[in-house]
């Protein structure tokens, strides 16, 4: 079965995600700070049949995300590292004249220095695999000035970039970065907790993440949702911007 590692995994769009995987024959190894959710949700996933092994930690952590990569060994291999995990830098979100710098400090070392870090540790299983892929969750706040998204945006476009870079160094992976859209999860609500205006669920922006699996498009970035008949095939050059419909 192929093995997928993804951040993030116990709640929101990484427990969407990996519960898709679950019913699709997938294999995987999760991480979540909260050791009881995550446990909770891997019980739940392998009801699927599926191998889940939950590692809970921080993933700022070197060590934690050593025993992430280890348990990918120990299932095989691994075939798609999804980078999910994501801190904001300050809750609610602050204008940048407001933002703690020791905020800031933390959403980069969680959303891009980690990220990195796994991706290090991941590269020699990701390279073993035929069909190896690393996505890592953008946010539209990585390419358009919302005020008081700075200090998460920043982070989220430093991600970006690494990962346009990483699709160039390893042609033999598939990279992608996907701006999912606003969804209704906590990181949301935690981001903006005013918002009355209701989010689409996590679920519905899963199929996009599917789509890109089984059709393997260029590396680049993407945006979910797409609309079916604008669907990218492998004629599209390595980071080009494939838009569908905003959330």
């Amino acid at each position: 079965m192929p093995v997928a590692m993804i951040t993030g995994a116990s709640k929101g769009l990484g427990r969407a995600l990996a519960a898709a995987l679950a019913q699709r024959g997938w294999d995987l190894v999760l991480d979540a700070r909260t050791a009881g959710v995550l446990e909770g949700a891997a019980k739940e996933l392998a009801g699927y049949g599926a191998r889940v092994v939950a590692v809970p930690g921080d993933v700022t952590d070197a060590g934690h995300r050593r025993e992430l990569v280890a348990a990918a060994g120990e299932l095989g291999g691994l075939d798609l590292l999804v980078s999910n995990a994501s801190a904001l830098g300050a809750e609610p979100l602050v204008r940048l004249d407001a933002l703690p710098l020791d905020g800031l400090r933390q959403a980069l070392e969680t959303n891009l220095v980690a990220a990195l870090g796994l991706v290090q540790g991941a590269l020699p299983l990701l390279r073993a695999s035929a069909a190896g892929a690393v996505v890592v969750v953008s946010s539209d706040a990585a390419a358009e000035p919302y005020e008081t998204w700075g200090g998460y945006g920043a982070s989220k476009a430093a991600l970006d970039q690494l990962a346009a870079v990483l699709g160039v160094e390893e042609p033999g992976l598939r990279v992608w970065a996907v701006d999912p859209g606003d969804m209704q999860t906590g990181l949301y609500a935690a981001a903006v907790p005013d918002d009355d205006d209701p989010r689409p669920l996590p679920e519905s922006v899963v199929p996009a993440f599917l789509r890109l699996l089984e059709r393997r498009p260029a590396s680049g970035r993407y945006a979910a949702p797409w609309p079916a008949e604008s669907e990218p095939d492998d004629s599209e050059p390595a980071g080009s911007a494939w838009s569908g419909a905003g959330l």
